[in-house]
């Protein structure tokens, strides 16, 4: 991706997180970006295009600050990679702050348009499924229909704790415990399975 397609992108999910989907225009994005509105128009045809790309951008950055690892640091035991992967969505960084709020603004959209329900229906299978194989690490002996389930009911609650937390209605440490309990008795759930 060329460096302004990147820097429309991180405008819009600047923009998105700040006024969401319905308040993304074309004209406030090129301003955000400090590029022409024809720039964008060359680059994604339409506002759609915009959408269905930042999409695409911020699940690629949540992906990039989950899972980089300094290849000096030690290998991580699956429980370790699975609580890390997890956790790192709940971080105090504007990135994370970002990725999660544009995140949530494009699943409310979605209720309402199509187009954007199914590439975030694609976008949360995958996600499901990367975590659905982190479990499996901890349990290979689950059947995979038990580990799907788990890692729907882990995804699910991950999204509603960012959204609390970055609402203001519980602090980041709380919601990161609530998710480490959650990931031991969804495990625990697992060895019953």
């Amino acid at each position: 991706m060329s460096s302004r397609s990147t820097q429309i992108l991180e405008a819009a999910a600047r923009v998105i997180a700040r006024r969401g989907v319905r308040g993304l225009r074309v004209e406030e994005l090129a301003a955000e970006a400090g590029v022409s509105t024809a720039l964008i128009y060359y680059h994604f045809k339409d506002r759609t295009g915009v959408l269905r790309q930042t999409l695409e951008f911020i699940n690629d950055r949540a992906e990039r600050y989950t899972t980089d690892r300094d290849p000096d640091d030690p290998p991580l035991t699956p429980l370790e990679e699975l609580e890390e992967t997890l956790l790192l969505e709940l971080q105090d960084t504007v990135e994370v702050r970002e990725n999660s709020s544009a995140w949530g603004e494009l699943r409310a959209s979605a209720v309402f348009d199509e187009v954007l329900r199914e590439d975030l229906a694609r976008a949360t299978l995958v996600w499901v499924q990367e975590v659905a194989a982190l479990l499996g690490q901890v349990r290979p002996m689950v059947p995979a229909s038990a580990l799907a389930a788990a890692a729907e009911r882990l995804t699910a609650l991950l999204e509603g704790l960012s959204m609390r937390w970055l609402s203001g209605g519980i602090k980041i440490d709380h919601a990161r415990e609530l998710m480490r309990g959650a990931v031991d008795a969804e495990l625990a759930g697992l060895e019953r399975a």
